[in-house]
């Protein structure tokens, strides 16, 4: 069998976890399960916050994340408002990615790139799979290669849970794009595959804004160039595109539309560029003397987070929120990177000479930038 293709080789799956965040507080508080749960800010509806995430007895009522807390409050009064506890999903996240980094596909190892808290790419090691040393019969000739994918899923999503308590569904797919639209289709607690075969069949009529990497905006610039559908977009004018939407975007977008990904399942683990801190207050301020000891407050706090990874910052950013609704962004790179809480402080205050000061201030945020790691990645 020399030169045949392992049939675990070419297959992506995607995890992810069903309502992540209210699962770990039900997990937590077991007499809310079967009740609408929201999560977000201190768990108070009366106060300024947005919804991190709604359980899905919450969803039914029309709640979403980004909500603000009361406006989810009026779409669903009976619903458990709780704070977010970012150490507790840290915990659960970790457990999940240790659960899927153990998984094997008959005894070949896989590897596995961590999107976020609740999601991951799952791909058969490549160094285990030789298409010129093994076929069929599975590692050295011996016992055949037996679980397909779906199959493989499941042993996933039953590890995840025993492991976790949590329940997960998983996208298979021929490519990362489009293994991570195939979760959606088999959400909650499901599997479902979407391959090139299948891609029109299932994705043609779907709009645009239904695809991996194209938001609602990019969707609207498409509808106005009449492309609704993402077969339409799969048979758009490539240098029509590129002038429109940008040389490398345009046929990009394309390509998104015939369901094209040759990104490999990337291991490597996520190194933050910065760290950021951000508040809402509760009653806008417009003494701007608090509002310069807020942002040195914030910077402090995301200097004690640069520490913690052992790199200093190289850039300073600084968000501000006006009322109503109303944001600027500035930014100034440092002479020297630094770790000094004063000196990146007084530069991130020292942004507020570049602001408007004629209104109140909703909200504050403070970014710092580091240096690359050592090693360059």
């Amino acid at each position: 069998m020399t030169g045949a293709r392992d049939p675990r080789s070419g297959w992506v799956l995607h995890v992810d976890l069903d309502q992540f965040i209210a699962a770990v507080e039900v997990l937590r508080r077991p007499e809310l399960a079967g009740r609408p749960v929201v999560v977000g800010g201190r768990g108070d509806p009366t106060e300024r916050g947005v919804v991190s995430t709604a359980s899905y007895e919450a969803r039914a009522h029309g709640v979403g994340s980004g909500m603000p807390l009361r406006v989810a409050a009026r779409k669903c009064p009976e619903a458990v408002f709780l704070p977010v506890d970012k150490p507790a999903y840290d915990a659960a996240s970790a457990e999940v990615m240790a659960t899927l980094r153990a998984v094997t596909w008959d005894g070949a190892p896989v590897v596995v790139e961590v999107l976020g808290w609740d999601e991951a790419f799952l791909a058969v090691d490549p160094a285990a799979v030789s298409d010129t040393d093994r076929g069929v019969e599975g590692v050295g000739g011996g016992t055949p290669t037996s679980t397909g994918p779906e199959e493989l899923a499941q042993q996933v999503r039953a590890a995840v849970l025993e492991a976790t308590g949590l329940h997960c569904s998983v996208g298979i797919g021929d490519n990362k794009l489009r293994a991570k639209i195939a979760t959606d289709l088999g959400k909650p607690r499901g599997t479902f595959r979407l391959t090139e075969e299948t891609w029109f069949e299932v994705m043609g009529d779907r709009p645009t804004d239904a695809l991996w990497g194209v938001g609602r905006r990019t969707a609207k610039k498409l509808a106005e160039l009449g492309i609704e559908t993402v077969a339409e977009l799969a048979a758009a004018d490539a240098g029509a595109l590129a002038a429109e939407l940008g040389p490398t975007m345009g046929p990009w977008y394309r390509r998104l539309g015939r369901g094209v990904d040759t990104s490999p399942v990337d291991p490597t683990p996520y190194v933050p560029r910065g760290h950021g801190r951000e508040e809402t207050f509760q009653a806008d301020l417009e003494d701007w003397a608090e509002v310069e000891a807020a942002v040195r407050r914030l910077a402090r706090a995301a200097s004690a987070d640069i520490a913690a990874e052992g790199r200093p910052a190289a850039r300073v950013g600084l968000k501000v929120r006006y009322r109503p609704f109303t944001t600027v962004t500035r930014s100034f790179t440092l002479p020297a990177p630094t770790t000094d809480p004063a000196a990146l402080a007084d530069a991130a205050a020292g942004l507020l000479d570049r602001v408007e000061r004629d209104r109140p201030v909703r909200l504050l945020g403070v970014r710092l930038e580091m240096v690359p790691p050592a090693d360059g990645s």
